[in-house]
């Protein structure tokens, strides 16, 4: 009790009341621009942690080549082999668990977005009765508490963001459902873009099929055969989980998948021009140095002096 206690101070009513300034300040009050701003906002202030995030799955992507050559060079002895990572990640400065600091920050701001979303949709008026006092002197705020009725809980007056796509004993809210089959397709695109195909690799479905066969496969590709997998399987997930909850959890998850996807987009398109201008780099430097050696072996020989022709003459 206490615990929960603490997380509603510390978490819940921040993220809530962030919500509410954002909605009384905003132009329109319109909750669904707010709910999107918000999202804006968070991904902004979370830049520095999904920067690193990014950094690291990267740079774990490309240890592979590396991760195969230990694992041939060990030969099964596992504690070798756990050695030689260690030594491995901290040459490179990699964290394993360099990503969970993310994920859980984003999962705490999920649940804390869920339940003061959740009071909204029970009762509006939890938005003048939960926010902080000093928030009530807004011009948008001051009109609602006059007239709660006012409360706008849609979406650029589309979408109703308190009805979910699926209710028992009511007919399919099909707008709500387009909002979480986007944030589903977000979903995919956004791992898809962490985790490319790779073009000789194998299936988690083949690899247990061989298995049974006796064919044997290294952790690397095990691991790369899960997260292919774990590509379809999250977008799923989030189709069962907010199909029957109020459609502005979902829009929270659309916009989030969006923005991440476009911050991927940057730093990984970053990394890779930098690798490219590294790459070139090295390529001029191999022009110079093989073009002072071809200017030392070919240099021609230098014609006689003068006083050489007179002593051949005499």
């Amino acid at each position: 009790m206490f615990v929960a206690s603490i997380f509603e101070v510390v978490i819940v009513k921040p993220i809530f009341n962030l919500l509410v300034l954002i909605y009384g300040i905003l132009p329109g009050h319109n909750f669904g621009l707010s709910i999107i701003l918000f999202t804006i906002i968070i991904r902004l202030l979370m830049w520095p942690l999904v920067k690193k995030q990014l950094h690291q799955a990267k740079a774990m992507r490309d240890l592979q080549p590396e991760l195969k050559r230990i694992k041939k060079a060990t030969k099964g002895n596992r504690q070798q082999e756990s050695v030689m990572l260690m030594e491995l990640y901290r040459e490179r400065g990699i964290s394993p668990f360099g990503s969970l600091g993310t994920l859980v920050v984003q999962l705490i701001i999920l649940i804390g977005l869920y339940s003061g979303l959740r009071r909204v949709v029970t009762n509006p008026h939890a938005i003048i009765d939960y926010s902080y006092s000093w928030l009530h002197n807004l011009s948008g705020l001051k009109a609602l508490a006059a007239n709660i009725h006012s409360f706008d809980a849609t979406l650029f007056g589309l979408v109703d963001l308190t009805k979910s796509a699926v209710h028992p004993g009511q007919r399919l809210y099909v707008p709500a459902l387009i909002i979480v089959l986007g944030s589903a397709v977000a979903q995919f695109y956004q791992s898809k873009q962490l985790l490319p195909t790779p073009k000789d690799g194998r299936s988690l479905r083949t690899i247990l099929k061989d298995a049974g066969s006796g064919k044997n496969a290294e952790q690397s590709e095990v691991n790369a055969a899960v997260g292919q997998s774990t590509k379809y399987l999250l977008p799923f997930m989030i189709v069962i989980f907010t199909i029957s909850l109020a459609s502005a959890l979902s829009l929270y998850w659309l916009t989030s998948g969006i923005v991440a996807f476009i911050q991927q987009d940057r730093i990984l398109g970053k990394d890779e021009v930098e690798m490219e201008q590294l790459a070139d780099k090295a390529g001029q430097t191999t022009v110079i140095e093989g073009e002072v050696i071809e200017t030392k072996t070919t240099k021609p020989a230098s014609k006689p002096s003068s006083k050489a022709k007179k002593r051949r003459k005499k």
